[in-house]
């Protein structure tokens, strides 16, 4: 069984706006409708797990899933930390072979994003998509010069789905919990244990809408 863990519990701070980013309309449906959708359709999903705030909950049930008649399997609570939500999911999950694990606000993971995280999961055991930076990256001091400047060749902005056999990311997710490790991405659960990640091409429409610049392209991007 493949599972896929949609993780929608961002804020709209850097968005300005009161209203939580994962709800914000775009050509007329939420960008949570956009990114649980992608996941419905995709044949090689079996079961699709939201993550939202426990009094997100009601809300997300009635104004979201009900009116755009999406059938997820299961909505659950948050955590405070996106570790603990990420977990919750997992719970959840229990029974999967393969889990995949999304932002709610990357609403264009194509079906190809899908199929390779699952076929690469499979491979071998974390498997993460991503794309080569298109801006110089440079590597700053403490005095905020720069330091170096590494080979943009070897960089790879990490997307979602990330996707890993499921004993193996939950087994880690419990493991790191005890240790109070603080991670902001499910790849850096799996490598704190030393398991390796193969990062496959992912796409440059696969974004993550974090500021009003990215709402921008995300109306061009469904208009097309």
């Amino acid at each position: 069984m493949v599972s896929a863990i949609i993780v929608a519990g961002g804020k709209g701070k850097r968005m300005g706006t009161v209203q939580s980013k994962q709800y914000i309309n775009l050509n007329g449906k939420p960008i949570l409708y956009y990114t649980i959708k992608n996941f419905l359709k995709n044949d090689l999903i079996d079961k699709v797990i939201l993550v939202v705030p426990s009094n997100e909950i009601e809300y997300c049930k009635r104004k979201i899933l009900e009116p755009n008649l999406l059938k997820i399997d299961k909505i659950v609570a948050g955590g405070k930390e996106r570790y603990d939500s990420v977990y919750n999911g997992l719970i959840e999950a229990q029974g999967s072979e393969i889990v995949l694990i999304h932002d709610g606000v990357r609403p264009f993971a194509s079906e190809k994003i899908i199929e390779d995280a699952i076929k690469h999961a499979k491979m071998y055991g974390a498997a993460a998509p991503g794309v080569t930076p298109k801006d110089t990256i440079k590597i700053k001091d403490e005095d905020n010069f720069s330091s170096h400047t590494p080979k943009r060749s070897k960089l790879v902005a990490v997307q979602t789905p990330q996707a890993f056999r499921f004993d193996m990311i939950y087994d880690c997710h419990k493991k790191i919990r005890e240790k109070g490790v603080l991670i902001t991405d499910d790849t850096m659960v799996v490598e704190y244990f030393g398991n390796k990640v193969y990062l496959y091409e992912g796409e440059y429409n696969n974004i993550k809408i974090t500021t009003p610049e990215d709402l921008i392209i995300a109306e061009y991007l469904v208009s097309k």
